[in-house]
């Protein structure tokens, strides 16, 4: 199932991950097990957040996904599943 996984790190860790050049290593780290279909960064709510769309195999993968933000960064996390426009088109030939 295709995810939207946002990332809001916590200020204060990330700024430590930033100092010591952990948050490259760390975030590569995640996004290679994760494969994405497209990874963007920003700001939310004034907090740096990754927007990050992936396949999720099976939800039994979500900790092993989640953990490294939580551990490394602090992060709140979310999972929101997605649709592209070829899916919500298929979507609404099912339901009509």
């Amino acid at each position: 199932m295709r995810v939207l996984m946002t990332v809001q790190m916590d200020t204060e860790k990330a700024n430590k991950a930033i100092k010591d050049q952990a948050l490259p290593t760390i975030m590569k780290s995640a996004l290679d097990r994760v494969k994405p279909e497209a990874a963007y960064f920003g700001a939310l709510d004034g907090m740096r957040t990754g927007y990050i769309v992936f396949d999720l195999k099976d939800p039994s993968d979500i900790p092993s996904v989640a953990e490294p933000f939580f551990q490394e960064l602090g992060a709140k996390v979310a999972f929101i599943p997605v649709m592209d426009f070829n899916d919500v088109q298929s979507g609404l030939q099912k339901a009509g």
